[in-house]
Parts: C-alpha cells; sequence; structure tokens
C-alpha cells in the first residue's frame, strides 16, 4: 500500500513522514519476500525430506529428491515475483 503523495502546503500529514531508513526499508521489502520464497521452498524441502526419511527409511533419497523439488519450486516463485516488480515499474 502506497502512501498518497504529500502537497507541499499539506501541515495535516506532517508527523507521518518515515525517516530515511525506514523508507529504504519499505523499498526493500518486496525484494526480501522474494528471496525469503525461494529460501522457505528450499527450507520445506530439506525438512520434509529429512522427516520423511526418518518415518519411511529411505535415507537420503526423500531428503535429495525433495530438496531438488523445493530448490525449483522456490526459485519459480522468487523469478515469478521479480518479474511482476518488474512489470510494476
Amino acid at each position: 500500500m502506497a502512501e498518497e503523495p504529500r502537497e507541499p502546503g499539506n501541515k495535516e500529514k506532517e508527523g507521518t513522514e518515515l525517516g530515511s531508513g525506514a523508507q529504504q526499508m519499505q523499498a526493500a521489502m518486496p525484494y526480501i519476500s522474494a528471496v525469503w520464497k525461494m529460501v522457505g521452498g528450499t527450507m520445506v524441502g530439506v525438512i520434509g525430506g529429512l522427516l520423511l526419511d526418518r518415518w519411511l527409511g529411505t535415507k537420503p533419497w526423500l531428503l535429495v529428491g525433495l530438496s531438488v523439488v523445493g530448490t525449483v519450486v522456490g526459485f519459480y516463485g522468487f523469478l515469478h515475483e521479480m518479474t511482476r516488480l518488474g512489470k510494476k515499474k
């Protein structure tokens, strides 16, 4: 949700301005979100593979397979988000 641009003579929104660090963090949030999609997909694959390997006794095959699947899904989510951000600008 983008903040509406302030008019030079508008004093009512004077106290709601963000500091420079907060503005930079707000500008970086879409990119941080995209990176977390990639990291999250990989982590879900690895943890799921570890748990299923322990439960089914198939070490290390489900770990390897789900790690690859999680990485591919996470990378797809990352690319999808970056493409969406590119079209927005």
